[in-house]
C-alpha cells in the first residue's frame, strides 16, 4: 500500500470522525487497512458499539443496512453500492405470509444475508455462527428459515426437534461448487482437513471434518494441530487464515469467488469518504420493524 494512500486515508478518516469496517471475503489490501474486520455477526455486534459518527462498510449491500437498522442516527456509508448478495433476494414477503397461515406456531429466522424488508417481516435474524444456539432456543416448533436452504437444511440436520422450513435460497460460490473440484483437492492433498461453511450443499458438507462459519473456521484452523486445510468458503479469508496461521498451509477451491465483495477496494473507501455519495438510507419504518429481529439476535447470539 502506498504511503500517500495510507495518509490521505487517514486524513478522511479523521476529518468525518470514521471507522472502517470488513468483511472476511473482501480483498486483502482492505482488510489491511480495516480498523475491524469479521464476519456479519461480529460486525453487527461491533457496529452498535462504535462511537464514531460514520461507519464504512467493505462488504455488500445487506451488511450496510444491518448496520444502519442498528445505528440510525450515524452516517453509514457503502463502499460500492452495487455490491450486492443474490440470496438476499431469494425470498418474498408472499411466501412468508403463505407460512404464517400454514402453521400457527410458526417462528420466521432470518439468516442475516437478507433485504432490511425482509428483516422487517421476521421474528429473529441469525448468522452461520449463532444460528444453531438461537433455533434451540426459540419456543416455537416451526421454524421457516430464510433465504438460504443450505444453512437451514444443515440447521435442521443439527436440531431434531423442530419443524425446520428450508427456503429454497442459496449463495451461488457456496452452492455451486462442484464436488469433483472438492474431491480433487482431497486426493492431492490427503492430510488435509477440509473446513466448509454451512452455506455449502450438503454434497461439500458430507466431505468436510469440520463445518463453521468464517469465524469459526479461522479458529479450527489456529486450535488444531492439523498443519494443512482445504477451506471450503470465498477465498478471501485467505488473508486472515495466512495471517494467524503462517506455519500451515491452505488450499482453495478456485471457483469459490464473490465477485460483489471484490468491487469493494481501497480507492473507493476514499472516494466515499470524499464524495459522501454512498450513505446507506433505511426508511424509518422499516429500520423500526427490522431492528426487532436484529437486536433480539445480538441478545440471543451472546
Amino acid at each position: 500500500m502506498k504511503k500517500n494512500t495510507i495518509k490521505i486515508l487517514n486524513q478522511l478518516k479523521e476529518k468525518e470522525d470514521a471507522v472502517i469496517l470488513a468483511h472476511y471475503y473482501v480483498d486483502s489490501e482492505i482488510q489491511e487497512i480495516a480498523d475491524y474486520i469479521g464476519d456479519s455477526f461480529f460486525l453487527a455486534q461491533l457496529a452498535s458499539q462504535l462511537e464514531n459518527k460514520t461507519i464504512v462498510m467493505a462488504g455488500v449491500y445487506f451488511m450496510g443496512e444491518s448496520i444502519k437498522i442498528l445505528n440510525p442516527d450515524k452516517n453509514v456509508l457503502l463502499v460500492d453500492k452495487t455490491a450486492d448478495c443474490p440470496m438476499a433476494h431469494m425470498i418474498t414477503k408472499e411466501k412468508i405470509e403463505t407460512l404464517r397461515n400454514q402453521y400457527e406456531d410458526l417462528a420466521v429466522v432470518c439468516y442475516i444475508n437478507s433485504t432490511a424488508n425482509i428483516k422487517a417481516l421476521s421474528d429473529v435474524c441469525v448468522t452461520s455462527s449463532n444460528a444453531l444456539k438461537i433455533v434451540k432456543s426459540l419456543s416455537e416448533k416451526n421454524i421457516f428459515f430464510i433465504p438460504d436452504g443450505n444453512l437451514g437444511r444443515y440447521v435442521a440436520k443439527s436440531i431434531k426437534d423442530k419443524n425446520i422450513i428450508a427456503n429454497d435460497g442459496y449463495c451461488p460460490v457456496h452452492n455451486n461448487i462442484d464436488v469433483s473440484e472438492l474431491k480433487n483437492l482431497k486426493t492431492k492433498f490427503p492430510k488435509a482437513k477440509v473446513l466448509a461453511h454451512p452455506e455449502c450443499n450438503g454434497d461439500i458438507l458430507s466431505l468436510a471434518d469440520f463445518i463453521g462459519s468464517t469465524k469459526a473456521i479461522i479458529k479450527m484452523a489456529k486450535d488444531d494441530i492439523c498443519e494443512e486445510f482445504i477451506i471450503a468458503t470465498e477465498k478471501g479469508i485467505s488473508y486472515m487464515l495466512e495471517k494467524e496461521c503462517p506455519d500451515k498451509k491452505f488450499y482453495f477451491i478456485d471457483s469459490m469467488i464473490c465477485h460483489d465483495m471484490k468491487l469493494n477496494s481501497v480507492d473507493k473507501i476514499i472516494s466515499a469518504l470524499e464524495n459522501q455519495n454512498t450513505e446507506v438510507i433505511v426508511d424509518d419504518s422499516i429500520v423500526d420493524k427490522a431492528k426487532i429481529p436484529l437486536n433480539k439476535m445480538l441478545e440471543m447470539g451472546q
